[in-house]
């Protein structure tokens, strides 16, 4: 790796790094083509709960047959490996570990047919990048994540808190390059870019200057940033809109840090009782943090248990013992988010997703009619324990949740093959629609679109992206 000798070329290849990363060197933004939207709202803001990594969805929420562990026993036997237990609709059953869950699903609709695409050899990152932005990787252009266009099109519902904030995942581990990819406001600007909270027991240092540096420093240095974006190195790139778009987002940045609504990402000043339920770690903190936020006007929220190649829900080996772990983590705070979302009667217009990237099946890759190649080996007679569980990816039957926001309540749509390959049968659903439902409930419309490269371009690929009315409440 080549030096940079002197600070004139630290700022200059830095700042044109980051002008890149986050869009500025893309095409001004066009005005936008449709007309006021006439939707009516259900939902004022979102919070995407990602299982990253590939939730299995017979071990979670569509559970099979159960077999239990014994050796010698064949790969082919199992469907899942955890008992199924009642939910609080009758007649729908969870895996075994989700009991909490499970008390609230009279309050949300589960979706038991949700479609992965086909994307050739499955790479987490790529189909993250195609659930997160609804389009395939790679595109000519830096493409919007769906919290930016919520933030662009719907704004902030306060003007302090960041409209769009990620919590959880860290972008130092494994495929750190892939997953900043879509973390992107792309050509909208990057004031509609996420806020990054890593750690949510870290997050009020998220908006305070760093450690040693005095409030004259730190707005001498505020003041430098502006000038070097305006006739500095970063000055050479992006349009004048991208170049205000960044001005922007450092001055909302610089508001928050003064704030009193600063107070709303310090997890200390939440009563303990509450901390305790929530604390089964970072992610059970995100869910936290995310009501907290929410309560203060955040408009989109992510919270992720966090992509880590071979780590949490990617399974590629003790999948069911690492299960148990993942359930542990997830199923008291996503209860919790939605029973007090709901007591508040904030669940009403906050709309919340449980969802991954795609799910799991022991012995198929990709789906039954499109298998993709192997990588995970899966013995035939399994002896070890290690090898008792979901570890291959499976693109063609995957669960997702969704709560408040003119979802309805006590819902099941969907459905899946009782027996191997567990592929979906009934009411299959796609990326692009659930993108469109999740902009119908907040009232953006389909037609929305920037011209882009002398084309349009929407928030769904063409604009095709339908609303699935099955799931959503009459209004």
């Amino acid at each position: 790796m080549k030096t940079l000798h002197t600070r004139r070329d630290f700022l200059k290849k830095t700042s044109a790094a980051a002008l890149t990363t986050m869009g500025m060197g893309a095409p001004l933004v066009g005005l936008l083509s449709s007309c006021e939207s006439k939707i009516p709202t259900t939902a004022d803001s979102v919070i995407l709960l990602f299982m990253a990594g590939g939730m299995a969805h017979t071990e979670t929420f569509d559970p099979k047959p159960y077999t239990p562990f014994r050796k010698g026993m064949e790969a082919k036997e199992i469907l899942s490996t955890f008992p199924s237990i009642p939910t609080k609709l009758d007649g729908i059953f969870f895996s075994e570990g989700l009991e909490n869950i499970a008390s609230v699903m009279d309050k949300g609709t589960l979706i038991r047919s949700y479609q992965a695409a086909d994307l050739g050899h499955i790479l987490h990152t790529r189909h993250q990048y195609h659930f997160h932005t609804c389009y395939e990787p790679p595109q000519s252009v830096i493409v919007p994540h769906l919290g930016s266009w919520i933030a662009k099109e719907k704004g902030a519902l306060n003007p302090v808190i960041p409209p769009f904030i990620n919590i959880g995942q860290r972008f130092t581990v494994g495929e750190g390059e892939e997953l900043k990819a879509f973390h992107s406001a792309g050509f909208l600007g990057s004031e509609y870019g996420p806020f990054l909270i890593p750690d949510p027991t870290s997050g009020l240092e998220a908006v305070r200057p760093p450690v040693g540096m005095d409030t004259k420093r730190f707005e001498s240095r505020n003041q430098l940033y502006k000038d070097l974006i305006s006739a500095g190195p970063m000055g050479e790139f992006g349009s004048d809109y991208q170049k205000e778009s960044l001005r922007q987002s450092m001055e909302q940045a610089y508001i928050l840090l003064n704030s009193p609504e600063a107070k709303a990402f310090d997890l200390s000043q939440e009563p303990k009782e509450n901390y305790d339920r929530y604390n089964t770690g970072k992610f059970g903190l995100g869910c936290l943090l995310a009501r907290r936020l929410v309560d203060q006007g955040a408009r989109y929220i992510t919270v992720t248990t966090e992509y880590e190649p071979f780590m949490g829900w990617d399974t590629h080996d003790n999948g069911h013992t690492r299960l148990k772990d993942m359930k542990n983590l997830i199923d008291a705070p996503i209860a919790q988010l939605i029973k007090d979302l709901d007591q508040s009667g904030k669940l009403d217009r906050t709309l919340v997703i449980v969802a991954s990237e795609f799910s799991r099946d022991m012995l198929t890759e990709g789906r039954p009619d499109l298998k993709v190649k192997d990588q995970v080996e899966v013995p035939d007679i399994v002896e070890d324990l290690k090898n008792y569980g979901m570890h291959r990816h499976f693109t063609d039957g995957c669960s997702m949740l969704m709560f408040g926001g003119g979802i309805k309540r006590g819902h099941l749509f969907g459905k899946t093959a009782d027996e191997r390959p567990c592929k979906t049968i009934e009411n299959p659903i796609k990326i692009d629609s659930i993108h469109q439902t999740i902009y119908h409930a907040l009232g953006i419309p389909p037609d929305l679109n920037y011209e882009i490269e002398k084309r349009p371009f929407y928030t769904t690929p063409d604009g095709h992206g339908k609303v699935a009315y099955d799931l959503l409440q009459k209004v």
